[in-house]
């Protein structure tokens, strides 16, 4: 007695199909599952029999082989207990065969027979209808086929209920409303009136920053609300950022409302844990940052590794990690925000404390982040404490609301004009119509600075930023101005 049942196993964001085919034949008993299938799939064979059984079905007394195809593809997960039962009960006549035809089933089996939700459901989604196939599974699929459209699913809660053959419906097309839920608000800064204008020019120009000064000035604060300030997700942006999100296991429920993620790790978060990896391999917080803000804070405090890590994701939006058994590509494309003390003790600079570090312990701490991983960060800004009684009598400042349509604006603008700031840097200068004083004020600064090459076109589209929230064609000396002001030397 044979049956197969169609499934998937991941690999980076996508779902790659795999069969499952079973055997039941008379023999000494045995249940056995081959086809390179990880420990959580060798141990669904306890969780089969006894879901099988608390079920009031009958698993077999039999030679049950379990063979997962492609052999030689890697699979791992919970995700085929659902799919191995099926063809178990398919194969020994307790289930109609219709009920698998043409569909993908995926979910973890409880021991009473219960099916539990698994992470990546909605790349399953996005493979059962690339490959034409209904889904099956527990009720997390619903929000998944919405999400895709157009997506055949059944719900099973419990694998009782495909004793009968039911019925499939048509997933409709999910209505991605704006999220009505309250954002950190840039009016409840006080004062810093540079760093604010510095979360304005990083939101509509997509730049990284490094927010440099004493504790307390507020730096954590100011990093929390450019999600606020940046436009709400697109439908493509959103099904990229979520499909991460599913496979990562962690709920896409807010980024399928349209709100950026913010991602905050701590500074004892390893490689893996930061560009991705593991067994089998998971995304890490740049890719579940993607298309939102990665926040580093106490940025020397990470590890030089892990910040060296950093440099490949921030130029080229992508992670590939390469193992063993093959290569895994995440997307990584993320406005990154990052904060630190001026030194060790943290009041390098302060009017009213005096910084008690030796001049090498400020070097030292300092060096850690390192000078490639600096040359990436567009923007680098002082921001001190302010005075408490400027905080007690701070009046009205401008809302999130009103800074978020000068971003909208700007990048409108930007787009209008097939301005990208992927622009290579050979027609850098002559496509952002750069004024020839403001360009021989750039090449000054550039030359005593001693900056690298992409440091120079970071500044220039910095400048160009700055324009474009104006509204100005081209960029003049003031724009080239307040680009180096943005630009401290925290080396």
């Amino acid at each position: 007695m044979h049956a197969t049942v169609m499934t998937a196993t991941l690999s980076g964001v996508e779902a790659l199909p795999v069969e499952v085919q079973a055997d039941v034949t008379s023999g000494l008993p045995m249940f056995s599952i081959v086809g390179l299938g990880d420990t959580a799939v060798q141990e669904a064979r306890e969780r089969v029999r006894s879901a099988i059984r608390a079920s009031g079905l009958e698993f077999p007394n039999a030679r049950v082989i379990i063979n997962l195809a492609p052999a030689p593809l890697r699979k791992h997960g919970t995700g085929f207990d659902l799919p191995i039962a099926l063809a178990i009960l398919v194969a020994t006549r307790q289930i109609p065969t219709a009920v698998v035809q043409r569909v993908a089933a995926v979910g973890e089996l409880s021991l009473d027979g219960s099916v539990r939700s698994v992470p990546g459901v909605l790349a399953h989604a996005y493979a059962a209808a690339r490959n034409d196939l209904a889904l099956l599974g527990p009720s997390c699929i619903l929000p998944a086929a919405s999400a895709v459209g157009g997506v055949r699913y059944r719900v099973v809660n419990h694998i009782r209920s495909l004793l009968t053959e039911g019925d499939y419906t048509i997933a409709p097309d999910a209505s991605l409303a704006s999220d009505a839920t309250s954002v950190p608000d840039l009016a409840d800064v006080a004062g810093q009136e540079s760093a604010k204008r510095a979360l304005e020019v990083a939101a509509a120009g997509g730049h990284n920053l490094l927010l440099v000064g004493p504790p307390g000035s507020g730096k954590t604060m100011l990093a929390r609300r450019l999600c606020g300030i940046l436009p709400p997700l697109s439908h493509d942006e959103r099904l990229e950022t979520a499909l991460v999100h599913s496979v990562a296991g962690i709920s896409e429920e807010a980024v399928l409302a349209g709100r950026r993620p913010f991602r905050s790790p701590h500074h004892s978060s390893s490689v893996g844990g930061l560009v991705g990896g593991g067994a089998p391999c998971r995304p890490g917080e740049v890719s579940l940052a993607h298309n939102g803000v990665l926040f580093l804070d106490e940025l020397p405090e990470f590890g030089p590794a892990a910040l060296q890590s950093l440099r490949q994701p921030l130029e080229d939006g992508t992670v590939t990690l390469v193992r063993v058994e093959g290569r895994v590509t995440y997307p990584a494309r993320f406005s990154l925000i990052a904060a630190m003390n001026p030194c060790p003790c943290g009041y390098l600079g302060d009017s009213e404390r005096m910084c008690r570090c030796s001049e090498a312990a400020q070097s030292r701490y300092v060096s850690r982040i390192g000078g490639p991983l600096l040359d990436r960060i567009d923007m680098q800004l002082r921001v001190d404490r302010i005075d408490p009684q400027q905080i007690m009598e701070a009046g009205d400042t401008e809302s999130s609301v009103i800074v978020a349509r000068r971003v909208a604006a700007a990048r409108e603008f930007a787009l209008e004009h097939n301005r990208t700031f992927a622009a290579p840097g050979s027609r850098l200068f002559s496509e952002y119509a750069i004024q020839p004083l403001a360009r021989r004020t750039i090449e000054s600064y550039c030359r005593t600075m001693h900056l690298s090459g992409r440091a120079v076109t970071k500044l220039a589209r910095v400048a160009r930023t700055i324009a474009d929230i104006e509204l100005t064609d081209t960029v003049s000396q003031d724009h080239v101005y307040e680009a180096i002001r943005f630009r401290l030397d925290v080396s």
